[in-house]
């Protein structure tokens, strides 16, 4: 058996997927592995996926941390809000609830800031010493702000208001599929929310993730901004890849506040 890795698990609308991180590669050190997230998709029923994967991976259990997203704000192991998940989530212990079921250390942290710290150790965003702000444009927008390697956790620039609107309601990518939009036409909304979030944060690179920034030369070429835009590197495995990290960090830090 291999050396211990720690465990990343990405809770995502459709599926829940998990794998052990190699932190000096900077990918999978097996291959990944997804379950669809239950239809009805309460903490409970998340856990209960959760546990299968962990149990998938038996060299996590030797002393390696579990990092998990969760796509909500997160403050000392408890999701705050609930945008784009059961409402049942708001106040959850999650943590606990974890920690509980899975007799393992475990940090939660939010989505989005799982897929900056992915792409600042292993992506676009590596050797970037200045203000880098990730957005992954998907169901909604989520936001990473990562100034000078250190993240600024739960930024949720991706409710910015706009004209008297959210702006995740009609620049993320759910708002050009449901609307019908060219990416022409995307491209001006994006523009707007660029430009507003350039000028109110003045960031040295803003990184573009989620499941559109494949097709990342569609759309990018189109905006005009000051602030270089780049699409995200490490695509899906971001968020497994930068839960991995974190959750490392966090338990190394843990330690050295208990001795």
């Amino acid at each position: 058996m291999s050396r211990a890795r720690p465990l990343g698990i990405d809770v995502g609308g459709s599926g829940i997927k998990g794998a052990p991180v190699d932190l000096d590669k900077g990918g999978f050190a097996q291959e990944r592995f997804k379950i669809e997230t239950p239809e009805v998709s309460t903490p409970e029923a998340v856990c209960d996926v959760i546990a299968q994967i962990v149990d998938r991976f038996d060299e996590v259990h030797d002393g390696s941390p579990i990092g998990v997203t969760i796509p909500g704000v997160v403050q000392h192991g408890v999701v705050k809000t609930a945008a784009n998940i059961d409402k049942s989530w708001i106040d959850c212990e999650i943590e606990k609830l974890l920690e509980d079921r899975l007799r393992h250390d475990v940090v939660v942290v939010n989505d989005a800031d799982a897929a900056g710290v992915g792409e600042l150790h292993f992506g676009a965003a590596k050797g970037q010493k200045g203000l880098v702000i990730l957005t992954t444009l998907g169901t909604g927008i989520g936001t990473a702000v990562i100034n000078r390697g250190v993240l600024v956790p739960n930024s949720e620039l991706g409710h910015l208001e706009l004209g008297g609107i959210d702006a995740e309601t009609v620049t993320a990518s759910s708002a050009k599929t449901r609307e019908g939009l060219s990416y022409e036409q995307w491209a001006e909304r994006l523009q707007r929310y660029y430009r507003h979030l350039e000028d109110l944060m003045w960031p040295d690179l803003f990184v573009v993730g989620g499941g559109v920034s494949r097709k990342a030369e569609k759309f990018l070429p189109l905006l005009d901004l000051r602030t270089p835009i780049v699409p995200a590197v490490l695509e899906n495995a971001a968020g497994i890849i930068g839960a991995a990290v974190l959750a490392t960090q966090i338990q190394e830090a843990r330690g050295r506040h208990l001795d």
